[in-house]
């Protein structure tokens, strides 16, 4: 079947104005050769092996949807209404799009990319009171201070044995959790405010706007400045 999907899918690729994939199709699109030397992504699963298995695509792990030329291809299956909107914003205007947004009570367009998913389903939730209580206090607090003495203090355990039980609960080392909760919050100040990065490295935890930075980049894979002009919204106020 995937073969005669490809057989076609590149007859029929010639002749039409568009063409897009919902989720791993893009794998499809990639096998029949359509997407070499294009930008493309699927879902976040499975970016590593479209990788892996399509070198001559530019894989993308962010984008809801993106966009090269002709080609068009969405993160995963609701992703594929982000797509779909943006289609008919382009052909018959906004207004057209926010109508069918409103009746789909969806966002015309969605704030954040695929890594907005939340750290919480990345790592694990503790099993004992003292780690999970910590956990939320993070998530509440990322301007707090979350060094190792301070975290090992607040759950009542000595810093070896909080360092141990905290990876062994949560999946990932106390200073890995921590940025990863300062940066998801940084990136919702990113897309809903008007804060200066300085200001949002502050407010989060993060001290200064170089941190911040380095912080993106590890995390997102772009600065702050380029992640609020993709993914921030128009007109935020401060």
């Amino acid at each position: 079947m995937v073969a005669l999907c490809v057989r076609f899918g590149v007859y029929d690729a010639r002749r039409v104005r568009r063409v897009a994939s919902v989720c791993t199709g893009t794998f499809v699109l990639a096998a029949a050769g359509l997407l070499d030397g294009r930008r493309a992504t699927t879902h976040w699963a499975y970016c590593d092996r479209l990788a892996a298995e399509h070198p001559r695509v530019a894989a993308e792990r962010q984008p809801i949807y993106v966009r090269d030329g002709r080609f068009w291809t969405s993160a995963g299956v609701t992703a594929g209404i982000d797509l779909s909107l943006a289609m008919v914003e382009e052909d018959f205007g906004r207004d057209l799009a926010l109508l069918i947004a409103r009746w789909l009570v969806v966002f015309v367009r969605r704030a954040g990319g695929q890594s907005q998913f939340s750290p919480h389903l990345e790592a694990q939730a503790a099993e004992r009171e003292p780690i999970r209580a910590l956990q939320s206090f993070v998530t509440e607090h990322p301007e707090a201070a979350l060094d190792l003495p301070a975290m090992a203090a607040r759950a009542g355990m000595s810093l070896r044995h909080f360092t141990r039980v905290f990876r062994a609960e949560v999946g990932v080392t106390p200073a890995v959790y921590v940025e990863r909760i300062r940066l998801d919050s940084a990136r919702r100040l990113i897309e809903t405010s008007a804060l200066s990065v300085e200001r949002v490295a502050c407010e989060v935890g993060f001290g200064t706007a170089e941190s911040l930075r380095r912080a993106f980049a590890r995390g997102v894979g772009l600065s702050p400045r380029e992640y609020r002009a993709r993914f921030g919204a128009k007109g935020a106020n401060p």
